[in-house]
Order: structure tokens, then sequence, then C-alpha cells
């Protein structure tokens, strides 16, 4: 039976639990890049919510972030202030400046600019909609592929992929394969013709 300082003392780590968790769900939400994110996340973790970054490049982020603002990649999200948040953002949309490498940006040598961006939220979603849109208006073979709903990379259809109404073989009764329909009735014949009478025999 627990004595009343050990009942005290757990009563305490409960209360202290308690208010930890009230803490991190007092950070509220965060609004980046039209999305979201929680408070409680850590930057890395915050960073990954977004569309277009993953955590190879939401890590390079925070690191670069770090070494310029001299915040630590494990700072909860919803503890940085306004201007922290739009630096931040500022850095998510354009990594290079921060000595984030070129391979690593997912939109490089922009068809209409020419320069090396990161898209990230819904310019990334409008940017791809409009390389489809491009591709079907230039009747590319990727163009005739997107606009039939076909794989475009090569992949193998034979197996998967299908897209059109596929034939199956119908079961009758039993599992056996059901019978072919009867050929349709042919026309009634004509009354046969009237038998000839049977030659005479030749004079010997």
């Amino acid at each position: 039976m627990l004595n009343i300082p050990t009942l005290a003392l757990v009563f305490n780590m409960a209360e202290d639990k308690r208010q930890q968790k009230e803490k991190a769900e007092d950070l509220g939400i965060i609004r980046m890049a039209g999305r979201d994110i929680r408070g409680n996340y850590g930057i890395v973790g915050a960073l990954m919510q977004i569309k277009g970054i993953g955590y190879n490049m939401a890590r390079s982020i925070s690191l670069a972030f770090e070494r310029s603002h001299g915040i630590s990649t494990t700072t909860k999200i919803g503890t940085l202030s306004e201007q922290q948040l739009s630096e931040l953002e500022e850095t998510m949309k354009e990594p290079t400046k921060l000595g984030i490498p070129r391979f690593m940006l997912n939109r490089r040598n922009d068809v209409d600019s020419g320069v090396d961006m990161h898209l990230v939220g819904t310019d990334l979603t409008v940017s791809v909609r409009q390389d489809i849109d491009r591709d079907i208006r230039s009747k590319s073979w990727r163009g005739f592929r997107h606009m039939y709903g076909q794989r475009v990379r090569g992949q193998r259809t034979r197996s998967t992929g299908r897209t059109g109404a596929t034939i199956g073989v119908t079961k009758g009764k039993g599992g056996a394969p059901a019978p072919a329909a009867a050929p349709a009735a042919s026309p009634a014949k004509s009354a046969p013709a009237a038998e000839k009478p049977a030659a005479a025999p030749a004079p010997k």
C-alpha cells in the first residue's frame, strides 16, 4: 500500500504532465504557405506539413535557418514571432539564398523564366497543372498519354494501370464456362424437287 508522500509525488508528476500538455496545446495554429500547422511541431516537422517539402528539404532549411538566425531546429514553431515566421517562409520559398544547393530544388530552369526556384503549396499545384496542359496543347507523346489517362513514364500497362472497360469470362452453374449460344435457326428450306425417273438401261 502506498504511503502519503508517495501518493503526493505521483499526484505532482501527473499535474506537471497535464500542465505541459496544456502548454503545448496553447501554442495554437500557425498559417504558413496556405496551410494550417499546429504550433507544437518542431521546425522540421512543421515544414514537412507543406506540399513540396520533404524531410531532406525541411532538414536543410531548418539547419540553414539555424545558422543565419540562431534558432534551433527543435524549437516549436508556435513560439516564433511574426517576423521570424515571415523570414522562415521567405527562406522556404527561396532556399538558395542561404546556401542550399541547386539540385535540391523542385523547379530548375523554369520553362517560362529559365530561373531556378522551389515551389510549395498552391504554386506547385498550379505549375504542375500548367505543365500538363502545355504537353497536351503541343500534342507530344506525353500530352497524348495525359489526355487518355495512361501511364506517362514508360510503366507497363499489361497487368496494372488499366483504364478502359475490361471484358471478363462469364461462368455458368458449377463454375464451368457458360455454353455458347445456339446459332440462330436457318430459314425453312423449300420443298425438295420431284425425283427424276430412273434412266432406261442401255441396249446390249
